[in-house]
């Protein structure tokens, strides 16, 4: 069975409502439709009743079973408008503005996971990053005990022997674009939760470099050598070593002569890259070249679910963070 199969199962035991903000993007709702067809997640389609229906009536898709909202014309504008407010009138925010941001598809539907009338929220295959996630960190704050939003992807590679059977989780490749040592850290904390909640196997965690083990000597590798050494003292029980570069964290014949005490190197299925360019370009090589599934950039740190998609997505990727956000939304409850 597949990742993402297994992903669907586990959904399918605690069925959980997800909000799409971009229901007339065809990729969005042929999802939508294969979502609600194999029955692992409550669909919510915000936008024109008739516009979305229409859509899905010309593509022969059967969205019978979802829920459609058109924000402007919804009895909870009101309601969220004012709970809006509350939340954001210390930074300057006046009611009228909250008027006239719960009429856009992606505030009204983060209002609706604040309020737990939905379980999670994707966006992105229309909206930049930056317009999925602000309203996310705005309405949504923070998860408790996380000084850092971060982006990750869970990479699942065919025919391959190295990380977990072929799936690792790569951090951050789609937030932060420089991170100092102490924000490396905390993702690097972060994804490894993120691989043991949707993987359900111990994170083994390398710290990327074009260094191992002291090869190279720059502010770069220093910085991941002390990322490295936070993450020792801050988080223990964590099965981390750094700084490595890629081979030595995930071949074991490389590892026994680059990094020849290391009990991690050689095995690592969480990647953490050293900056938002190498992190990118690594995800993109490993998804065209090797032919690896990609999911996300998905979102750690959130107190509720919600992921961002790649502009690039096809309606199988989105199908797929959909179900990802429902168990993700099942670790929540």
């Amino acid at each position: 069975m597949s990742f993402i199969e297994e992903i669907k199962n586990r959904a399918k035991l605690e069925r959980k409502t997800i909000v799409l903000p971009e229901a007339t993007d065809v990729r969005v709702l042929e999802a939508a439709a294969i979502a609600l067809k194999e029955e692992y997640a409550n669909i919510v389609l915000l936008g024109d009743k008739t516009k979305i229906e229409n859509l899905a009536s010309e593509h022969h898709w059967d969205i019978s079973k979802a829920t459609i909202i058109h924000p402007k014309s919804s009895e909870k504008r009101k309601e969220y408008a004012e709970s809006l407010y509350e939340l954001r009138k210390n930074k300057g925010l006046t009611l009228e503005q909250a008027q006239a941001f719960v009429e856009d598809e992606v505030y009204f539907g983060m209002m609706m996971v604040k309020k737990e009338e939905a379980d999670g929220l994707v966006s992105g295959a229309v909206h930049s990053t930056s317009d999925t996630l602000r309203p996310a960190l705005q309405i949504l704050k923070t998860a408790p005990d996380t000084k850092l939003v971060s982006a990750f992807f869970v990479m699942v590679v065919p025919d391959c022997e190295y990380g977990e059977e072929g799936i690792f989780v790569f951090g951050d490749c789609g937030l932060n674009e420089n991170p100092d040592s102490e924000q490396l850290a905390e993702i690097a904390k972060s994804s490894s939760e993120s691989f043991e909640q949707l993987v359900g196997k111990e994170a083994k965690i390398g710290m990327l470099s074009y260094s191992t083990k002291g090869s190279a000597q720059s502010e770069m590798t220093q910085k991941v050598i002390e990322a490295t050494h936070i993450i020792r003292e801050k988080y223990p029980d964590l099965k981390v070593d750094g700084e490595l570069q890629l081979d030595s964290a995930i071949v074991p014949k490389v590892a026994k002569s680059k990094a020849p005490e290391s009990l991690v190197a050689g095995k690592c299925n969480t990647l953490i890259f050293p900056d938002l360019n190498s992190g990118n370009i690594g995800y993109k090589l490993t998804q065209r070249l090797a032919r690896a599934e990609a999911y996300g950039p998905l979102c750690q740190g959130i107190s509720r679910p919600v992921n961002d998609l790649s502009r690039g997505c096809s309606a199988q990727d989105v199908a797929g963070v959909i179900a990802i956000t429902c168990v993700q939304g099942i670790r929540r409850a």
